[in-house]
């Protein structure tokens, strides 16, 4: 067998979607079954418009360097497709000669390669087509976890912990930190492993899987703000009140995708309104999906292990099937791959289930804490505090 290769990318980046990129290419390179290996730039629509990148061709010393580089070195995208842009990508697959087609991303992205695949077996157009997980917010279905989830949790979950540092040194205000993740509370959740030994960590953590209460927030607040100590809230940018009514009004759509203003910046300023109480927002926002200094060893390990299991899927002839991961032991820490069918991830969204979400529903339980602890790599750094 030998044939051409391309590689796109789709969705959000990623501090390790460059990892599965290599480990892709490399697979590819290696298998000695493949001639040439290619990258769409710039997603979808640069396969649309037949830009790609020759990846076999580069010195490895430049493919080596996509293991430590943040974000999609050949970019991504989130288009729109419809009937005739599904038609044209099986056109341009065909006419550029490419037998094995790898999407890069997370529910829209599986949606997408689904489609692709099914427009190229309707056109006649024989290629092999898999999938390869990506998203930081950790609700592609199957999967036990998303590569990029771990490094995005290790991230909130440091930032956090630092944040709490400084407001505990300076408790003059509540400090409202607000965390990626529209739909799904994974990484919000992630931040309540900031805590050490109750003494430095958040107040109070809030996901979009349960309505928001500004009444019960704002009683939480006014209880917690009575020690003396400061607060520190986490929520997710998601966070909906009764019904799904937004806690603030919507200032863009496009396609599936709505974009709320800033949610953290909305409940400071309710707490300085009511309570009268100073308060400040923090928003991460893209820094809590590409920061490659709080990356997860685990996670950089697995998108490098999704990308080769998805070459190896299609050279061994199969075909609409995703790598996802399944979770063996968690000490130590081990998982394993498997392949799931393109048409059991598609738009299928995974939330935080009830057993990993407090009665209260402004914290997360123990049990969801057992199991992100083995994902996140090494124990955060230790902090001290001498003050009560």
């Amino acid at each position: 067998m030998a044939g051409k290769l391309l590689l796109v990318h789709g969705g959000g980046p990623t501090a390790v979607l460059n990892c599965s990129l290599y480990g892709a290419a490399e697979e590819a390179i290696a298998s000695g079954k493949i001639d040439e290996v290619y990258g769409a730039l710039g997603g979808m629509g640069g396969l649309l418009a037949e830009r790609f990148v020759r990846l076999d061709t580069l010195p490895s010393s430049r493919r080596e360097l996509l293991r430590t580089t943040p974000g999609s070195a050949i970019g991504t995208s989130r288009d729109a497709m419809e009937a005739p842009e599904y038609a044209r990508a099986a056109e341009v697959i065909r006419k550029n000669g490419f037998n094995f087609l790898l999407c890069n991303g997370g529910n829209g992205t599986m949606d997408t390669c689904g489609k692709v695949y099914e427009a190229c077996q309707a056109a006649g157009t024989q290629v092999l087509v898999a999938g390869i997980p990506k998203t930081m917010d950790n609700d592609i279905a199957v999967t036990d976890h998303s590569p990029g989830f771990p490094s995005a949790a290790r991230f909130i979950a440091g930032t956090v912990r630092e944040i709490c540092a400084d407001v505990r040194s300076l408790p003059l205000h509540v400090c409202v930190v607000e965390a990626m993740g529209r739909n799904a509370g994974w990484v919000t959740a992630a931040a309540a492993l900031a805590s050490q030994a109750g003494e430095i960590g958040p107040d109070l953590i809030y996901l979009p899987e349960r309505d928001f209460d500004e009444a019960a927030f704002l009683q939480d607040v006014e209880r917690l703000w009575a020690r003396g100590r400061g607060v520190v809230v986490v929520v997710s940018e998601g966070i909906h009140g009764p019904g799904g009514k937004p806690l603030v009004p919507p200032i863009f759509q496009t396609g599936r995708s709505t974009y709320f203003g800033d949610v953290s910046a909305h409940l400071a300023q309710l707490v300085v309104k009511e309570l009268g109480v100073k308060a400040r927002s923090e928003k991460p926002g893209l820094a809590g999906r590409c920061s490659i200094h709080w990356r997860s060893p685990i996670d950089c390990r697995e998108a490098e292990e999704a990308g080769r299991a998805a070459v190896q899927a299609v050279l061994n002839g199969q075909t609409g099937v995703m790598p996802a991961f399944r979770r063996i032991s968690d000490q130590p820490y081990q998982s394993e791959t498997f392949l799931a069918p393109i048409r059991e991830v598609m738009l299928t969204e995974r939330t935080m289930p009830e057993e990993y979400i407090n009665e209260a529903g402004n914290g997360v339980t123990e049990a969801y804490l057992q199991w992100l602890r083995p994902l996140m790599g090494e124990e955060l750094p230790e902090l001290v505090t001498f003050q009560d």
